[in-house]
């Protein structure tokens, strides 16, 4: 899958996570996943808690453990291959191109590090740069990412820090070498709304600045309505809608996106107006290769959802231009669920 804004930073072909347990059934937590992401494109991952995501990114850094964990298809940086590649490459390459800002700030820092002694390790470690000159750098970083009096802040430590403070430092850490990819693994999900607002205005600022291919994992659809260009829907492990962001608001095709747009509270609905929940929860699902995984809990279900076609899972087909689905029964419009065209008109 390759992408219409130039040769892509990332490509990501077929990728598989297995987890295995000795004396227990392995687990694919990851089915297959395939995308790619342009200089200057920002991808989102969307879904529930448990559908992949995670696992997705910790697989691209190689982050993923060694034992237990079998990890197999393609992941290319710049066309360098990663799956297979010795951790002394995988160092040489974190922090200096591509990097990630993690979930909570608060445990992804050292809480016994001064802050600016973890923001100059990492231009110490990549860049040609003495103490003195790393400093400076760390000063600039720290103000660059809005962190007020940012010299005094080197010498603080982590729970000195708002949370928005952290989770700044984070980016500025992130961004210290002008990596060419960046993984944002739900970076505002710790955070007050202000401040979640403001996080997302730097990253969107930074990738439009530096041309920075950004990948935004998050199950929090307005975060993906103000950031993402393209958008990839994840369930059980696999892809099941990708499309354009715009497109994916004002017609979700898949009913479980559908079901994800509906549910989200409206402003403007009336005063005891119910929300939507996708009935069930993300356990009711069923291997992929026994039909749909998302069919238990799908209202548009029907019995070829819950067996296999032609001796293969629901595949991944084009449902038009710049869109993919896998879905044999999709949503149609004007009859798709209340709150999914609302919403996208909203967007």
């Amino acid at each position: 899958m390759t992408s219409v804004l130039g040769a892509p930073v990332l490509e990501v072909d077929d990728l598989s996570v297995t987890f295995q347990r000795k004396g227990e059934k392995p687990t694919r937590a990851v089915d297959g996943v395939s995308f790619s992401v342009a200089p200057g494109e920002t991808v989102g991952l969307v879904g529930e808690s448990g559908c992949g995501k995670s696992v997705t990114s910790l697989a691209i850094m190689g982050l993923l453990p060694s034992r237990g964990v079998k990890v197999g298809g393609s992941v290319r940086l710049e066309g360098q291959e990663l799956i297979g590649a010795g951790s002394r490459k995988l160092r040489s390459l974190r922090g200096a191109h591509m990097a990630m800002v993690f979930q909570d700030p608060l445990s992804s820092l050292n809480p016994t590090v001064q802050i600016g002694t973890q923001v100059t390790e990492v231009l110490l470690e990549h860049r040609d740069m003495s103490k003195a000159e790393a400093a400076a750098e760390a000063v600039a970083l720290l103000d660059r990412v809005g962190i007020p009096d940012p010299r005094r802040r080197l010498k603080e430590y982590p729970h000195q820090l708002s949370g928005g403070m952290r989770q700044r430092a984070l980016i500025a850490m992130a961004l210290a070498c002008s990596p060419r990819l960046l993984i944002a693994d739900e970076p505002t999900t710790a955070l007050d709304v202000t401040i979640q607002a403001q996080i997302l205005e730097l990253l969107k600022e930074l990738v439009v600045d530096t041309g920075t291919a950004l990948v935004m994992i998050t199950h929090d659809l307005g975060v993906v309505a103000g950031l993402c260009d393209r958008v990839h829907v994840m369930y059980s492990g696999k892809i099941i809608e990708t499309a354009d962001r715009h497109e994916l608001f004002a017609q979700p095709r898949q009913p479980y996106t559908g079901g994800l747009l509906a549910s989200v509270p409206r402003l403007d609905a009336g005063r005891g107006t119910p929300i939507t929940p996708i009935r069930g929860s993300a356990r009711d699902a069923i291997p992929w290769a026994e039909g749909c995984a998302f069919a238990p809990r799908c209202d548009n279900a029907q019995d070829d959802c819950l067996t296999e076609v032609s001796g293969s899972v629901v595949p991944l087909e084009p449902d038009g231009p710049g869109r993919e689905l896998r879905c044999r029964h999709p949503l149609q419009y004007p009859t798709a669920p209340s709150g999914a065209t609302a919403l996208g008109a909203a967007r």
